[in-house]
Parts: structure tokens; sequence; C-alpha cells
């Protein structure tokens, strides 16, 4: 048996099947994206959605679906599946599903009469190009297969409607055609493995619909243009192959292509290995000679506080340590940019988030932890004393390091931390002050500094800075309920229980002593613990919002207002173990096992962004987040020392 796999009941049933949706990503930033039964639900689906620089930062959906029809004896049996006005949905292929399974590609079995016919789909790693392989596994009569293009050729943030500016036209070309419906797009080209014909019988499908928008209040209504129908017939046994992509294909080479592509996968035969499929996806390089991570899918982009937590799981976790040094090799040239000139980054956003660069410390840090001190001194060391020293020359334009030797943001009129959904242009959680997370990852890089690294900086100047912050961090953060404030501005003090006290003991170094941690951990533990996540905010704290539902503006209230956060489970289950040892183990499994069904409820084979706080903490946001399997990766990696 499968270890994602799906059966007929599941298939034929539209409430269970719609909310299971399936990525595939290449190293381009392009994806395939829809639900198991292939019907889209979001304007972010398609079967070929591609970056078009010449358009802007936006992918853009070239190929929506793929419709294919079983014909025998002149019956017509369509085996696609499209939502209209009215909960109507046509022509309803989904009842002919037998199984899905995906262990290595998606695959599909459809049973139509006496025909068993299968369908399995590879998305090329280095290429822009959806591959569709199709075998008549049995057939008692002739058979002819026939398949119907829809084509978007727009914005995944926008829809598209019949006009009269659409050009119609296409050319053949080996197997198959190519077509451009708008300037500024490149050609799609649609190839099978054989001849085929192609019937021009151009038609606009009007008024198809993505749930997913409505739900969000937004526009969700859409026409898609098919210009007309490939048909072949197919001999029981035969397999055929099509493919679709901005580039023309060898059509001969179709079945070489399509095995190679498939051997490069790892089998989704477990919890892990799913999550190392997934850290893969992120894996972005626009060009040779740059590597990044992409925050998630399907909308998010290179963003620098996400790229700096999410690669050491996402490659270290993987024994990827060299995909680990390409990334920084890419990120640490637009970090000195940043610090030398003040220049923003055209691909990594947000870089001048004050605590970026300290996350950065902390990603080198367990480089240093995983590969050895000497490796990351003599890779990292130079740059490592670069940040700290910029921040106590006090040139970051967003932060300063005050007289008691903690930092300072002012986060009021701005977002600077990962809690940073705005409405009207305000942030919902203004976190301004001394921040909890951004003094615990200062005292963490200072003391990785002087105790791993020691490179230039005089070691007495940083040592007594140690010591101060040590003293300083308590005196400011630790209340007199022995948990810590979330942020500290002066006399306004943030009393609300939130989960980034957690980085205070779960960081290699902490500026609590012992007796301090067990606190902390106890009060996470008791009022922000989910199975799915940590939670980022009590709900014994004003202001508790767990369902992240409704419209946009009703989301973005309720995004670090009580979701739970499945990221933050790295830091808290490091804490457990840091605290409780081989003895914590047994708790820190059954916490990963309840994260384990996730991977088989919503995009399967990985964890989406959030999860409500609430139960039944149903999965919320991006359908896959680089953080959530990145430090999933890493507590997964972390037991392993307690299995020698």
């Amino acid at each position: 048996m499968s270890y994602l796999e799906f059966d007929k009941t599941i298939m034929i049933n539209l409430q269970e099947s719609l909310s299971r949706e399936v990525l595939r990503t290449n190293r381009k930033g392009a994806y395939h994206c829809t639900t198991v039964v292939d019907c889209n639900t979001r304007k972010y689906h398609g079967l070929l959605v591609m970056p078009v620089p010449g358009l802007g930062d936006e992918n853009h959906v070239l190929l929506s679906s793929f419709d294919e029809t079983v014909i025998q004896h002149g019956a017509e049996f369509n085996l696609g599946l499209h939502k209209y006005n009215g909960d109507n949905y046509s022509p309803k292929g989904h009842k002919y599903i037998r199984e899905y399974t995906c262990d290595t590609v998606p695959r599909t079995l459809y049973r139509v009469g006496g025909v068993i016919f299968s369908k399995e789909m590879v998305f090329s790693q280095y290429h822009n190009r959806i591959m569709i392989k199709y075998k008549l596994e049995d057939a008692h009569s002739q058979t002819t297969l026939r398949f119907r293009p829809f084509l978007a050729f727009r914005s995944v943030t926008e829809l598209t409607y019949e006009n009269g500016v659409i050009n119609q036209s296409y050319t053949e070309v080996p197997n198959g055609i190519k077509m451009c419906l708008y300037q500024g797009y490149p050609e799609l080209f649609m190839q099978f493995n054989k001849e085929v014909k192609f019937v021009f019988e151009p038609y606009w499908y009007k008024g198809l619909e993505y749930p997913k928008e409505q739900e969000r209040g937004l526009p969700y209504q859409e026409d898609l243009f098919v210009p007309g129908y490939f048909e072949l017939s197919i001999e029981k046994g035969e397999t055929l192959i099509f493919t679709a992509g901005d580039t023309p294909v060898s059509t001969a080479d179709l079945f070489k292509d399509y095995e190679e592509e498939v051997d490069k996968r790892i089998p989704r035969n477990s919890f892990i290995n799913c999550l190392k499929n997934s850290a893969q996806q992120f894996y972005y390089r626009p060009t040779e000679n740059d590597a990044y991570l992409l925050a998630g899918y399907p909308w998010f982009k290179v963003r620098a506080r996400d790229l700096f937590i999410s690669t050491p799981g996402c490659t270290l976790s993987l024994d990827d340590p060299v995909r680990f040094e390409k990334i920084l090799g890419t990120a640490i040239p637009a970090l000195r940019n940043f610090m030398k000139d003040g220049l923003y980054d055209a691909v990594i956003k947000e870089i001048d988030q004050p605590d970026v660069l300290l996350w950065c410390i902390n990603a080198i840090q367990l480089y240093g932890i995983d590969q050895g001190m000497d490796r990351c001194k003599e890779l990292y060391g130079d740059f490592v004393a670069e940040i700290i020293e910029y921040i106590l020359a006090q040139k970051h334009p967003d932060m300063r390091v005050l007289d008691n030797g903690l930092v300072y943001a002012e986060g009021k009129e701005k977002a600077i931390t990962w809690m940073n959904s705005t409405v009207n242009g305000k942030p919902v959680v203004p976190r301004s002050g001394y921040i909890v997370e951004f003094n615990a990852l200062w005292y963490n890089a200072l003391c990785f500094y002087k105790n791993d690294l020691n490179k230039d900086i005089p070691l007495d100047k940083i040592k007594k800075l140690i010591d101060k912050i040590k003293v300083s961090f308590s005196e400011v953060f630790v209340n007199g309920y022995k948990y810590l404030f979330d942020s500290v501005a002066g006399s306004k003090v943030d009393w609300s229980v939130r989960p980034n006290m957690i980085f205070a003991i779960a960081l290699p170094y902490s500026p609590l002593e012992k007796s301090e941690q067990r606190p902390i951990l106890d009060m996470v533990t008791k009022e922000l613990r989910t199975p799915k996540g940590i939670r980022s905010l009590s709900p014994k704290s004003e202001g508790y919002r767990p369902d992240y539902v409704g419209s946009q503006t009703e989301r973005d209230l309720s995004y670090h207002q009580g979701t739970a956060w499945p990221w933050l489970l790295g830091a808290y289950l490091e804490s457990y173990l840091r605290i409780f040892g081989k003895s914590g183990v047994s708790f820190v499994r059954r916490m990963l096992v309840s994260m384990e069904e996730e991977v088989k409820l919503h995009c399967i084979g990985t964890i989406p962004e959030l999860f409500d706080g609430n139960p039944p903490f149903t999965g919320r946001g991006a359908i896959s987040f680089a953080m959530n399997v990145a430090n999933i990766l890493r507590v997964s990696k972390m037991l392993e020392k307690f299995d020698d």
C-alpha cells in the first residue's frame, strides 16, 4: 500500500477531495498546482504556472487545465472537472476515479466501463514544463482519446474574461501546436510523443469559479479560452506522453526525459521523506549563479527572514551542506550591499528588517554545529564580524544598541518582526522597543562570535557586552509571573502571552539562568501549545482570534492573534529537549506524529502555513510553507542523536 493513497470513496466525495491539493515545482520558480481531482479551486492553480520576467514579479498561469475524454463506440466520457455558478460541477469526471497515489509522482487511475486508464504527472526540474503520461491499462474495444487545453495567459493575482484582444492563431509544431494569446507572453508549446490531430474549434468557457478566492471576498469567476482539441487513437497497453512548456521538445525523447525526471525524486513513502521532497520544492535558481529558498507556495517570493530561518532545515537536515553554502553565497553579497550602501535586493525581499542579520548569524551558527566550527569560521567568520560591527556602530536604520546592551527597534508604525500583518498600512501587532526574540538572537550572536569564531573584534569588549546583556535581559523581560514580556518600550510593556519568548531558551546560547527557563517552557506548554503548532497568542490574552477565516482583512486581523504556527514547534521542541534531555524524546515524537496526518489532508506531502488556534485546528494560508517544513525536519534530525 502506498503511503500517500486515496481510494474511490475519498476521490468521488468532493468535500474530501477538493480540500486536498497537489504541488510540483521546479528550480526556476514555476509550478503545477491543483486539487487531487484536477479541479482548480484557486486562481493560483494551473498545470503550468511560471514567471514571465517581462511582465513583473508575479507568476502567470499559461495552461490552466487539460481535460481528457475517453471515446468508445461513439460514446464520450469526459474526465475533466470544473466548478461553475450555483455549486455546479461539470463534467464530473471525478466519478470515474478509482484511486489516487503519490509515492513518486501523482498517479490517478480511472475506470470508464471496460476501460482502465491511468495518468501520471511530473514537473521538469530545470525547465518550465509539465509532462503527463497516459496509459491505457485495459480496454475491450477501439479507444480514442480527446484532449482540450484550457488556456489563461494571465497573472496569478488576476482573472481573465472573454475579450477581442486575444490572439487565437496557432502554429503546428512536431506532434502538436504552439500558441501565444497575448503580447509579452512566451509561446506555449503543446506536444505529444506521437502524431496527433488538432481540431481548431475556438470557444470561451465562461464563469468558472474558484471557491478559495470567494472565501476571501475576492473576485472568483473567470472565462478560459479553449482553442480546440487534440485527438488520437490508443491501443491496450499503450503509453503516451503529453508535454506543455515554453520551449519546444524533441518528441522522440519524451519517454527518456520523463523517466529521468522520475529518477530524481525521493519516494514519498514516509512522513520525513515527504518533507524532504517538500524542502526541495522551495529551491529557487533563476540563474546558474544564484541560489535561494522561496518562502512558500503558491504566492510567496524570497523573503529574507524566512530564508535564514528555513535554510538550515531545508539543506543541513537533508545532509546537503553544499546547497546551504550556495544559498548563503547568494545572500551574503546582498546583505553586504545593504549594510554598506543601504541597497535593497531585487530578489531577497524585506532585507532591511532589523532581525534579518541576527537570523542570518543563527543560520551560520547551525551550519557550524552541523559541519564543524573550523569550517564555519573559515567560510563565514569574517562576515559574522562585519554584522556585529555594523550593529554596534549603530548603522542599521531600524535598530540601535542602547547603553544596557539590548537592541531597540521602533515598530509602532511599521511591521518589523515576523508578526507582520497590517491593516490600512498599520501593523496589527505593533511590537516596538525591546523585542524579546531580537534580544535573544542578539545575545546568542555575540556568544557565538566570542566562543566559537573569535575573529577580529576585541573579545574583552564582547565579553563585557555579553555580561551586560545577560543582566539587562532578565531585568527587562522577566516579569513577576515568570514568563517574558513580548516587548517593552519605556513604561509600556506587552503582557500578552506570545510564543516569541521561547527563543530565549531554544537558541544555543541563552541569556537566562536554568531556573528562569523552565517556567517559560511551562507557560508556552500550558497556554500556547496545540497539536499543530504554537499559538501566536494565548486564549487568555486580550484580542485572541483563533480562526483564520473570512475576508482578507478579517484574516489579517487574525493572522498573529491566536493562530497556530508549526515552524515555532522547532524552537519549542528544541527547548523541550534541552531542558528534559532523553526523557523528553517520547513527548517530542508524539508531537511530530500529530503533524504527520497533515501531509494527507491539505497539500499532500507538505505542511500548510498555519492552523486555526482552536479545535479542530484546520490548516489555513499558503499550502506549503518553508519555515514549517524546515523546522520539523530540524527537530527530526535532532532526535537522531538520541537514537545512538
